[in-house]
């Protein structure tokens, strides 16, 4: 069956994704051009055109889940309800138990990011505009008097480092972890910097 033809728009993003799904298969160091152009059946030259190198295929690759998540983060975000809500929300669907997709993208990311600049960039972009956004919430709950948080952007930065770290014990090492104990950890440290308890935290989201 012939292949049909795409724009050049709807054929970057089909080899970002293919690119997305070998490197959290292979990881970066291992996959290769060939692995990314095998995966859709076109040729090594179809993704070279496109991308000249695999640094810049994985680099943009990143970028573009990096849109993504904070693309849906926004999307919980906007919703109209309580800002208590949509940070739960935001934090339950951020955290490794919830829906979140490409934890071990992430992690290969963050590695990778140690030695290449470009990718370097694209995960420190990614989380200042994930911390500004669970600030700017938090900071709406404060004026709405929903809770009580002094440091806004202080907790944003405690409930990113917590949710990495989770991700970290749970995708590079299963069963060091259970998931309903990572989900207490999380509801947990989310009650204590909004001055709530836990009972407080479920029933203010009803």
């Amino acid at each position: 069956m012939a292949r049909v033809r795409l724009s050049v728009t709807e054929r970057r993003e089909e080899l970002l994704r293919a690119a997305i799904g070998q490197i959290e298969e292979r990881g970066v160091a291992a996959v290769r051009i060939a692995d990314v152009a095998a995966a859709l059946g076109v040729s090594n030259a179809l993704v070279l055109y496109h991308f000249s190198t695999k640094e810049r295929l994985v680099a943009a690759a990143f970028t573009y889940a990096a849109e993504g998540d904070l693309a849906h983060l926004r999307k919980l975000l906007g919703r109209r309800t309580t800002a208590l809500r949509r940070l739960r929300a935001a934090v339950r669907w951020y955290a490794p138990t919830g829906q979140a997709k490409g934890w071990r993208l992430w992690i290969e990311g963050w590695a990778v990011a140690l030695r290449e600049p470009a990718l370097r960039e694209v995960s420190r972009d990614l989380d200042r505009q994930w911390k500004a956004a669970i600030t700017e919430v938090i900071a709406e709950g404060v004026a709405a008097g929903e809770f009580v948080c002094p440091d806004p952007a202080g907790t944003a930065l405690r409930l990113t480092a917590l949710l990495d770290g989770l991700a970290v014990q749970l995708t590079s090492y299963p069963g060091a972890v259970a998931r309903s104990r990572a989900q207490e950890w999380v509801d947990d440290a989310l009650a204590r910097e909004l001055g709530l308890d836990r009972q407080a935290l479920t029933d203010r989201e009803r």
